[in-house]
């Protein structure tokens, strides 16, 4: 096994634009967003020379230039002068403001989550009276998916979340609640009536309850279906179709439960239907639907990453879908969705935790940073750091075993959303 390298040192004279330094410091000692980076500008030069540090680790592989070559003969330093109150004051107040942005951000994610166990917690509580009691299951579906609608339909910008994998739990729940939750989004962005969009909420709240009258031990498999097993499942839509007849839901919201896994090329089921005769409703379900169980397969080893599930419906399955809502979809979750292992262009390594509607190219990711405990992990929006771009995605495989821990790729991706615009006014 190879041995890594010795750190390199310079002195703070020796530093120059386009040398990539890693600064020995607790992040909150210095007002950049990462302790490891690529001087890019004057400014951001002599902030780090300013630091006081005796010597800076840099990192030439991550260089596009060698560093200044030491002086032959040590110049005697010149005293440092201490900061003038003005910078002093200055300088924590940034550090204030770095501070609180990310609190902010955590408490986001926070509440969404809380958000999420509710949703999650009353979907249990729908599904528990499907049999029983139909009326009481089809009331639950339709106060949930107005609360959604509350919020969705009210605030000017929707940032979508990934939930932790401890809010993760029984799969069918969880499905359906992803689903729908992109489903809103998605239909809100294509500017259809709120009365399309409420019933298209509780078609893919129940768009799989068919799979309830499949026996577990086929349901539940994680491995490959058999011939016969694999029949089997695609009957739900149909038992489905039975249910939705009972629990007495519209034929909008119907039409998503039978039709949800028809394709406009006519290679669906369990009818093949095409284009036109598949409802536009459950065109739309049908996309999400895709997405979310390319990321969610019965067994991890067949999951793939959001930014590849994205990838493989439009590279190799887009003449199964609407083309407008497809182009919708992936303008709406930007090109690495939250989840997404990414290497930013400061050669950081993260995971996108949200995407904003409104910006889907500039998510916020949570970066690696050793630096730093996993736990107050920090989490930079790409919105506020003008000059950083993501540069590629990487899977989860191909990280470095301590950078994977870090992360915590989650098993499940999992999402809900909330207001950026209503978070900051609740702050104000």
């Amino acid at each position: 096994m190879s041995t890594p390298p010795d750190p390199i040192y310079v002195t703070p004279a020796q530093l120059r634009i386009g040398v990539f330094v890693m600064l020995d410091l607790n992040w909150l000692e210095h007002n950049f967003s990462r302790n490891s980076f690529k001087i890019k500008t004057p400014e951001q030069l002599a902030e780090v020379r300013a630091l006081g540090l005796p010597r800076i680790r840099i990192d030439p592989a991550r260089s596009d230039v060698p560093p200044l070559p030491a002086p032959t003969v040590a110049a005697e330093p010149a005293p440092a002068l201490p900061p003038t109150r003005q910078e002093d004051t200055a300088v924590m107040l940034a550090k204030r403001e770095r501070i609180a942005r990310i609190d902010s951000q955590r408490q986001a994610v926070s509440q969404c989550e809380t958000q999420f166990l509710k949703a999650a917690t009353a979907l249990k509580e729908i599904n528990s009276n499907l049999f029983a009691r139909p009326a009481a299951a089809r009331e639950g579906a339709d106060r949930l998916v107005q609360q959604m609608l509350d919020s969705i339909l009210t605030d000017k910008d929707i940032a979508i979340h990934l939930m932790n994998d401890k809010v993760a739990g029984e799969e069918l729940y969880y499905h359906s609640l992803n689903v729908t939750v992109l489903a809103l989004m998605l239909a809100r962005e294509l500017g259809l009536p709120a009365a399309d969009i409420k019933q298209l909420g509780i078609g893919c709240l129940f768009h799989d309850i068919g799979k309830l009258d499949i026996p577990d031990r086929v349901r539940l498999k994680t491995e490959p279906h058999t011939r016969a097993e694999r029949n089997l499942m695609q009957q739900h839509p149909q038992y489905g179709s039975a249910m939705a007849l009972k629990l007495g839901l519209s034929r909008a919201a119907s039409d998503i439960v039978s039709q949800h896994h028809e394709h406009v090329d006519g290679s669906g089921y369990p009818h093949q239907l095409k284009a036109d005769q598949i409802a536009p409703l459950a065109r739309i379900a049908a996309i999400v639907n895709t997405y979310d169980n390319l990321c969610n397969q019965p067994s991890l080893l067949e999951s793939v990453s959001p930014y590849e599930a994205l990838s493989q419906m439009f590279a190799q399955q887009r003449q199964h879908f609407d083309a407008g809502p497809l182009n919708m979809f992936i303008r709406c979750m930007g090109v690495y969705p939250p989840g997404t292992i990414v290497r930013l262009s400061d050669e950081t390594l993260g995971m996108v935790v949200s995407v904003n509607s409104a910006k889907p190219l500039r998510p916020s990711v949570l970066i690696y940073d050793p630096a730093v405990p996993k736990a107050e992990a920090i989490i930079i929006d790409l919105m506020n750091e003008p000059e950083i771009t993501v540069a590629a995605s990487l899977k989860p495989a191909q990280l470095p075993r301590e950078v994977y821990d870090y992360l915590s790729p989650r098993k499940r991706t999992t999402y809900y959303f909330d207001s950026p615009a209503r978070d900051a006014a609740q702050k104000r």
